[in-house]
């Protein structure tokens, strides 16, 4: 059964990475309950775990990216590949997951985690160059991309407790093949692919404005 690993929240800790000069990156494991809410719209409402920290909102959180997951396999891939260990909350995730292939998550796919939360794939993380100095190995942004294995991030259908060990099970799964790596890899690398997302309704806004109009993003500097 996939279960939750790790739940992870951020403190406020300084930067030099990014334009606010401070982040909310550093996510470090809690063991106790954590209450999940719909944070609000983007540029106002940060993220949608009580007690974590988003600083800069203008690209981070709100309701469209108010979870961020990412799988314990996929950690441990690019521990090998990197040569080093990568703790739960190492890459800045909310939730760490065993037993979850999130990549391949199709967007608008609902989980519920232990009882009663419920949240929804959205659209896929887009490195910048804060995650490149947090991690501090050059060339991350470059890297990351080519591996294309993004995590998603989720909004919040159905609020209330999770915790370390709660299954998370697929509630629904919507009738279309967007996964969240075909859209990074359309924001990203493949952008002959935008077309395709327009299927997926729960697309966001953003993401949905790229894809009609052929707009990939412009992937942040490596420099470090």
């Amino acid at each position: 059964m996939p279960f939750l690993l790790s739940v992870n929240l951020g403190a406020e800790s300084p930067t030099e990475y990014s334009r606010i000069g401070m982040t909310g990156i550093d996510k470090r494991p809690v063991t106790g309950p954590v209450e999940v809410r719909a944070p609000g719209p983007k540029g106002v409402g940060g993220s949608g775990l009580v007690g974590d920290r988003v600083c800069d909102l203008r690209h981070h959180g709100g309701d469209d990216q108010a979870v961020y997951a990412y799988a314990r396999e996929d950690l441990d891939a690019w521990s090998a590949q990197l040569g080093r260990p990568l703790p739960c909350g190492a890459f800045g995730e909310n939730l760490t997951t065993m037993g979850v292939d999130v990549t391949a998550a199709l967007i608008g796919e609902r989980w519920q985690i232990g009882g009663h939360v419920v949240l929804e794939a959205a659209v896929p993380r887009i490195p910048c160059r804060t995650f490149a100095g947090w991690l501090d190995e050059r060339g991350w942004v470059k890297t990351f991309t080519t591996r294309a294995v993004p995590g998603a991030y989720l909004r919040v259908v159905e609020a209330g407790v999770i915790q370390v060990g709660d299954p998370v099970t697929v509630v629904h799964r919507p009738d279309h093949d967007v996964t969240v790596g075909m859209v990074f890899r359309a924001l990203t690398t493949e952008p002959r692919l935008l077309p395709r997302l327009l299927v997926a309704d729960a697309l966001p806004d953003e993401a949905r404005q790229r894809a009609r109009h052929g707009m990939p993003f412009e992937l942040a500097s490596d420099t470090l």
